[in-house]
């Protein structure tokens, strides 16, 4: 028989997209009011892989991504979810009856062996996590390659070598700070 036990504290980290790179710095320091200082911020790079946003958000995104330093229980996703979206609809422009985003904002976490997205669209590949939001294992971790790699329905973006790098080095942050713990608990 099995022992159920908690689980390990994850990382928490949001993908940022917007046409506006001054919104990154913005919400970043929303986001820190809650989630506590980032670890980590990449770069803001072009986003081109769909046009998916541009009707609502506009041509020339960006894409930032920021890793927050505190690490959390991963049962708080959907909150985080409600966070974010939150910041998105205050910084929305409203044009008659629409919101219209100005900012996307998708919050997640990685664990030693994995990164999940959470999501408000259930597909095949997504479990709810209640109050409406969904999660999706987005890369796994390879231990051969020492890195994260894709899986069948992982976004274009993640797929890149660059995205892969920023999360395997976020990883790692987590790790060293998951053997810590484990050798602070150990008999001495």
């Amino acid at each position: 028989m099995s022992t159920l036990s908690p689980p390990l504290p994850v990382k928490l980290f949001v993908g940022m997209l917007s046409a506006e790179p001054g919104l990154f710095l913005v919400c970043s320091e929303e986001l820190q009011s809650v989630l506590g200082p980032p670890d980590f911020r990449s770069p803001a790079v072009p986003w081109v892989y769909t046009s998916y946003y541009a009707r609502e958000m506009g041509r020339d995104l960006l894409r930032q991504f920021l890793f927050f330093e505190r690490t959390a229980e991963p049962d708080r996703l959907a909150e985080i979810k409600y966070l974010t979206a939150a910041i998105e609809q205050q910084h929305a422009l409203r044009e008659g009856d629409a919101l219209h985003r100005r900012i996307n904002i998708d919050p997640g976490y990685i664990t030693e062996a994995k990164v999940v997205l959470a999501s408000a669209k259930d597909y095949s590949h997504r479990i709810s996590i209640g109050r409406g939001v969904y999660a999706e294992v987005t890369l796994r971790y390879s231990k051969d390659r020492h890195s994260f790699v894709p899986l069948e329905h992982t976004y274009p973006d993640f797929r890149t070598d660059q995205v892969q790098r920023w999360f395997t080095e976020a990883r790692d942050r987590l790790h060293g700070f998951l053997v810590q713990q484990r050798m602070a608990r150990e008999p001495r």
